[in-house]
């Protein structure tokens, strides 16, 4: 993949060297590249909650608030971004996601929320698997 996350443990994991729970694919890391040159540093954070909950959202680094009911998962390390791209999920759907891989990919189409995609006609969308 063209950019990875920052390699820590997974969020609860005692410092095991575990695999980085969030990944980029290339398109999705082109994407972020292109927001980046317009919008300045990123963030993502996926809530789990109705409609377009279950879909990353991509926001302006700090403009989304999180807190205690937030987990940041990974600071996402991407090719040509000077900054690491924070992803948050809320705690309760990590909860229930804990034991699986994300991977940040891009498709065509318009989601149903405030993610910056939304007006180049593409939207963010997780592919996840099992983790070994």
């Amino acid at each position: 993949m063209g950019a990875v996350s920052d390699g820590a443990a997974a969020p609860g994991s005692p410092g095991a060297a575990a695999p980085a729970p969030v990944a980029v694919t290339p398109a999705a890391a082109d994407l972020i590249r292109s927001l980046r040159g317009r919008h300045g540093p990123l963030m993502f954070h996926q809530s789990g909650g109705c409609c377009d909950g279950s879909a990353p959202m991509c926001y302006p680094a700090g403009e989304f608030r999180t807190g205690g009911s937030d987990v940041l998962l990974a600071a996402l390390a991407v090719d040509g971004v000077p900054e690491p791209v924070e992803f948050w999920m809320s705690r309760s759907q990590w909860d229930l996601w804990k034991h699986t891989r994300l991977t940040v990919d891009v498709v065509p189409g318009r989601g149903s929320g405030f993610s910056l995609e939304a007006p180049d006609g593409v939207r963010f969308l997780i592919r996840s698997h099992l983790a070994p």
